[in-house]
């Protein structure tokens, strides 16, 4: 029987209720932007930053803290906070550019996605807000004086934060039907003094009537304002007992900003001044405009709380903040978020966590729907400029993405963090799929179809990698996110969607080809690719860095053409069951999986190193070729290409199970490499990059806890390198690289992320799964040495098995009573926020302490699935 959560999403998909209308849409940095970026030099942190924001109208939409928008980002609403002490008001999260931090952008807050259900019919978000003056300054100053070597300076080593106190806001969303939607804010004094704090909850239209749209308006009605726009009709919210209403206009403050006199003193940061400045007087005649909040103002003693009731409806209401049906239907909301999270079927490994499990996964969960973002970008528009406005200066035509004039986005895409990445990226949102899957299938579908459609699609064949610049190549993962969400969905629902499949595949075949003509160049199914998502990972940048009159032959572009071949290879065989014209495809898929295992392992020209047991990536200058020998993911990748295909399948498929032997046979009779194994005739066959010799190397080397194995989980270098670095000289340049678990120690590719050696949870999935494929061919009859050393046999699913609880165990309360993802910060040994998660971008090697991105729920949020 279907949870009551789960009718919401049929009744959505039936088109009966559009129950994703409004929903947590809002991005949380929009300033610093490339969208936003009309430069001359394509600086684009530097063009529209923060302190701008406060005053500048955005052009591509809007940002806020806690928000919510309708699905074309037209009507907003979020908080708006005054301790009584900031010279700003606090409307949007506050962080540092690339160039301030010294590890590169980063949010300088603290915020928690606590709750939320695929259709946002309750969801629960947490600010804490110093008492105190926000150490702007501080921060900033702090992070630019400190070097690579040393930790990011954050809110929480403040004497303001850690003395002063904070103000807990927790925001909460409750829709009593799709177009109605109730809103309760409460804040808490968490310091050891009376505090005074203002609260504007604030609803406004994002400017589109600079680009010629007719004008929306929110004018004061009864209970409270009504805003009336030409597309949605009239909207209501309702609030009571606020000490004013400000209305004002979401217009640009020329004179701030340029010097230029405004034609109106009614511009966006009106309220700054009239709360800030305390100066109210010149708005208490405005009686409607685009941007309106009503103004409560409190003393709260310590540990005392205030609560706003508001409620967002497209309908008049008679008695819309009524107290007992208020709270009655944040309560059924709740129970009803609790059981559809029960109904959810469980991974096996997560249980051995204890009651952390539910806590883990229903936070990961909370962080991905949260993190849904309206993205608008219309390439072409903003290379040439809005018609009737001046155009953008010349240099700016040719910045970025010049060959990307089709690429017209304005969807609801999942974001892989949306203060430090509110832009998608083509890998992050296929890993994202597979957790969204879990929770909402359809938007999964919709999720990686989007990236395929006409106007994102290069029409090369090229999917757009993310928006500083879409040439940039990300591993091709979306034929193995299309099977993961299918077969998930199957699992679920007792059949999986073949429409789906077969148009990803229609689709990805442009891709495919893209990718065999454009990436391998040298004609001998060793592939490059660039940096491939992996950043920092090799001696150099493997997209710019090259050396000149070289070629890098990577392993991991040849592994991932190969896992690509493979999943093609599945989708084309599941979809030659129902419609047999297939089976040619899957035979095409078959042989480029071949000829790329072939390439990859056969005598002579070949990125295996028999000395070392292990693939590298070689630079190939004219005739010379130097291996790189840097033991990392880039030589485990090759792990990730092995599937299975069942008799079951294969006889439904005559006509292509039959060439595949006929295929195998020939070689053996030639001795040429054999992709397979068969253990009987008429049984399953294990597709496998990695032969069985190479296969225990890969894997001696992965268990070994002085290489890869970490206690929270697989690392991305090997720890060897801490005490062997890796040096080469090319072309008289020097390169190096050593093993460094935390924070990349130097700039390459912005210094935000490092790959160089922490634990990265979307890299530990694909091993895991591997592993687990390796179990479900093998059983029980092959066993492998875990930890490498111990003397300690395991099977292949008992190996995944350990390699995903270390992985979660970041997340795990210690016996000290912290979470070695918090890195022994002390509020979260507090019992108010002992069970506040951050979903990091990746993790220290040694510690398992989260760094990078502090909400990337994005491809972390696979801990809900692993």
């Amino acid at each position: 029987m279907k949870t009551i959560e789960q009718q919401r999403l049929a009744e959505h998909y039936a088109g009966k209720k559009n129950w994703l209308f409004l929903g947590p849409y809002l991005s949380e940095r929009q300033w610093g932007t490339v969208r936003e970026d009309y430069s001359n030099d394509g600086d684009a942190w530097n063009y529209f930053t923060h302190d701008q924001a406060r005053s500048r109208a955005f052009r591509w939409g809007e940002d806020g803290i806690a928000g919510i928008s309708d699905e074309e980002q037209r009507l907003c609403f979020a908080l708006s906070l005054w301790n009584g002490k900031d010279p700003i008001l606090k409307e949007r999260l506050f962080g540092l550019t690339n160039e301030e931090g010294n590890h590169g952008e980063d949010v300088k807050e603290l915020y928690f996605y606590l709750d939320n259900t695929p259709t946002h019919a309750f969801m629960q978000h947490c600010y804490l807000y110093p008492c105190g003056e926000f150490p702007y300054s501080q921060l900033l100053n702090e992070n630019r004086r400190r070097g690579r070597l040393q930790p990011e300076y954050e809110l929480t080593d403040t004497a303001v934060f850690r003395e002063q106190g904070w103000f807990d806001i927790l925001t909460e969303y409750a829709k009593a039907d799709a177009d109605d939607l109730c809103i309760r804010i409460t804040a808490t004094n968490h310091s050891r003094e009376a505090q005074p704090l203002w609260l504007l909850p604030t609803l406004w239209f994002r400017n589109t009537w600079a680009e010629g749209e007719p004008r929306p308006n929110i004018r004061h009605a009864a209970g409270g304002v009504v805003a009336q726009h030409p597309a949605m009709g009239g909207w209501r919210l309702y609030f009571e007992g606020e000490e004013r209403l400000f209305f004002t206009e979401n217009e640009t403050n020329t004179e701030r900003l340029f010097g230029v006199e405004n034609e109106t003193p009614f511009v966006k940061d009106a309220f700054h001044r009239a709360i800030c400045d305390q100066d109210p007087g010149f708005l208490a005649h405005k009686a409607e405009g685009t941007k309106c909040a009503p103004v409560y103002h409190f003393s709260l003693s310590p540990g005392e709380s205030a609560t706003l009731k508001l409620r967002l409806v497209s309908k008049e209401l008679a008695d819309p903040l009524a107290p007992e049906s208020f709270d009655a239907l944040f309560r059924d909301r709740k129970k009803e978020a609790d059981e559809f999270y029960a109904n959810l079927p469980v991974p096996a490994v997560c249980p051995l966590l204890g009651k952390d499990c539910e806590l883990i996964r229903r936070q990961a969960f909370a962080g991905l729907l949260w993190t849904k973002q309206f993205y608008y970008y219309d390439v072409a528009t903003w290379l040439d400029g809005d018609p009737g406005q001046p155009p953008p200066p010349d240099g700016h035509r040719f910045s970025r993405n010049t060959d990307w004039r089709h690429l017209n986005a304005a969807d609801i895409i999942s974001m892989p963090d949306k203060w430090e990445y509110p832009w998608f990226a083509a890998w992050d949102l296929a890993f994202q799929c597979i957790p969204l899957a879990a929770l909402d299938p359809e938007f999964a579908k919709e999720q990686l179809l989007l990236l395929l459609r006409d106007w994102y699609l290069h029409p090369s064949g090229k999917i757009p990698g993310y928006e500083w610049s879409f040439d940039n190549v990300n591993p091709p993962l979306h034929a193995w996110a299309a099977l993961e969400v299918f077969n998930l969905e199957k699992k679920m629902a007792g059949q999986g969607d073949l429409v789906f499949l077969k148009k990803v595949f229609e689709k990805l075949l442009l891709n495919f080809t893209w990718w065999a003509n454009r990436q391998d160049k040298n004609g001998n199914n060793i592939y490059e690719g660039g940096f491939l998502g992996l950043d920092n990972i090799a001696l150099f940048d493997r997209d710019a860095g090259i050396p000149a009159g070289c070629t890098l032959e990577q392993a991991d572009g040849t592994a991932w053409m190969a896992f690509y071949s493979l999943h093609m290879l599945e989708i084309a065989l599941t979809l030659a069951a129902e419609d047999p014209s297939f089976e040619d495809m899957a035979t095409t898929f078959f042989e480029h999986f071949v000829r790329i295992a072939t390439a990859l392992n056969a005598l002579g020209d070949e990125l295996w190193d028999e000395e070392e047991g292990f693939f590298y990536d070689h630079l190939r200058c004219g005739d010379k070729r130097l291996p790189l020998r840097v033991r990392s993911l880039v030589g485990l990748s090759t792990l990730f290409g092995v599937t299975i295909l069942e008799k079951g399948q294969l006889d439904s498929v005559p006509g292509f199970a039959a060439r595949m032997r006929h295929f195998h046979q020939e070689r053996k009779q030639r001795h040429e490499y054999i992709v397979f194994e068969q253990a009987d005739e008429d049984g399953d066959i294990l597709l496998s990059l990695v032969p069985p010799g190479r296969l225990q190397l890969l894997l001696r080397a992965l268990f070994d806890e002085s290489e890869f194995l970490s206690p929270y989980g697989v690392r991305s270098v090997s720890k060897r390198h801490a005490s062997e670095p890796v040096e080469v000289q090319v072309n008289g340049i020097r390169f190096g690289l050593h093993y460094e678990p935390g924070e990349g120690e130097t700039g390459a590719f912005g210094g935000n992320s490092n790959w160089r050696g922490p634990v990265w949870f979307p890299m530990n999935y694909l091993l895991i799964h591997a592993l687990q494929t390796y179990q479900d061919y093998y059983g029980d009859t092959i066993t492998t040495e875990f930890p490498t050393g111990s003397g300690q046999q395991v099977t292949f699913g008992e190996a995944a098995g350990e390699i995903a609880f270390r992985l979660l165990s970041v997340f795990e309360k210690n016996a000290e009573g912290g979470r070695p993802s918090h890195g022994g910060e002390p509020l979260f040994q507090e019992r108010e926020y002992e069970s506040h998660l951050l979903f990091y971008e990746y993790f220290h090697g040694e510690t398992g302490r989260g760094l990078g991105a502090s909400h990337q729920t994005g491809w972390t949020g696979l801990a809900g699935v692993i």
